[in-house]
């Protein structure tokens, strides 16, 4: 016997189930090495104070005076008591001394390039700026001696010679610079951005060791800017690296690129990175990611010439060609 039909509210089993993309992230899903590489950005463009520059500058001074009278002294002592013997020693001193100043001279050569890079830089802007089409020539003709020799921009030199007579404005000349010397160079350094990303995003997803990620992106990102210097004709040693590390880096605090997260990569490579991959796999693109925003700085930095809006790199574009194929999406 029935009381009649029974009437079943479906409405709430109506509405879709929760996704677990739109769930909040959990709080320590960050990933250690992208947090760590923005650390040491900042520390790294944090400028020293004079009376930190004192310090050090007077302290290199007192050892390297103590150790000159000890080598001096221990020669000399050692000539006393066994003259052969103490020769020896005095021309292995000889030719350390003369090592030493070879690598100083290969030092201040190497900063000395950078230094010309920098001015070249800094007059395109200036030229550009006032419009004055008499200092882009300079530039242009200055840009032409400084990659004589080389054979990657041999045939852009030769179009920019033929051509450059033909520009009557300065950011027509500059913009046909850099159509025809630095494309072939910015298309070496964003692969070389792209290898240093893959590289750091692979290390990150498959490597479960502690802090063999933090180290792979710090070496990387180190060894990206080194390459691209070298690219752009701006030859680096110890001093000239560190140099160039720290301007890369100033520009990466002072731009606010520091940071990176899944707001940008969802867009690139489609779907929510948390809602599709493991935290692992997520870390890995972050961080690979990061490591192209630094690539994309160095270029900034590096290159004789500022981007114009035609050739500026897309960080998007670089992550996308560079981590886009590594990991396949559902």
């Amino acid at each position: 016997m029935t009381n009649g039909p029974v009437l079943i509210d479906l409405e709430g089993e109506a509405q879709p189930a929760p996704s677990v993309a739109q769930a909040p992230p959990v709080p320590d899903a960050a990933a250690p090495q992208g947090q760590a590489m923005q650390a040491a950005a900042r520390v790294v463009a944090h400028k020293p104070s004079a009376l930190t520059k004192w310090f050090w500058g007077l302290a290199l001074a007192v050892i390297g005076a103590a150790v000159s009278v000890w080598a001096w002294d221990f020669a000399a002592s050692l000539l006393t008591r066994a003259p052969i013997l103490g020769g020896i020693v005095t021309g292995l001193l000889v030719a350390l001394v003369l090592v030493v100043l070879a690598l100083v001279a290969r030092e201040l050569a190497a900063i000395g390039r950078l230094s010309r890079v920098d001015g070249l830089r800094r007059a395109a802007d200036a030229a550009l700026v006032d419009e004055d089409l008499a200092q882009a020539r300079v530039v242009s003709d200055r840009l032409l001696s400084f990659y004589r020799g080389r054979e990657d921009t041999r045939w852009g030199s030769e179009r920019l010679r033929e051509r450059a007579g033909d520009q009557f404005d300065a950011a027509a000349l500059l913009n046909l610079t850099e159509d025809e010397l630095l494309s072939p160079l910015d298309a070496a350094a964003s692969r070389e951005v792209e290898a240093a990303a893959r590289q750091v995003a692979t290390v990150t997803a498959l490597v479960p060791l502690a802090l063999a990620d933090v180290l792979t992106a710090l070496a990387a990102s180190l060894r990206m800017i080194r390459r691209i210097a070298e690219i752009y004709g701006g030859r680096t040693g110890f001093i000239g690296s560190w140099r160039l590390t720290r301007a890369v880096f100033v520009h990466l605090v002072a731009t606010g690129a520091v940071a990176v997260g899944d707001d940008m990569l969802e867009p690139v490579l489609g779907g929510s990175i948390l809602g599709k991959l493991s935290r692992r796999f997520g870390e890995g693109l972050v961080n690979g990611a990061l490591t192209a925003r630094v690539g994309v700085a160095a270029m900034e930095v590096c290159r004789p010439l500022p981007f114009s809006a035609r050739h500026k790199p897309s960080v998007r574009g670089i992550v996308k060609r560079a981590l886009g194929g590594l990991f396949s999406k559902d």
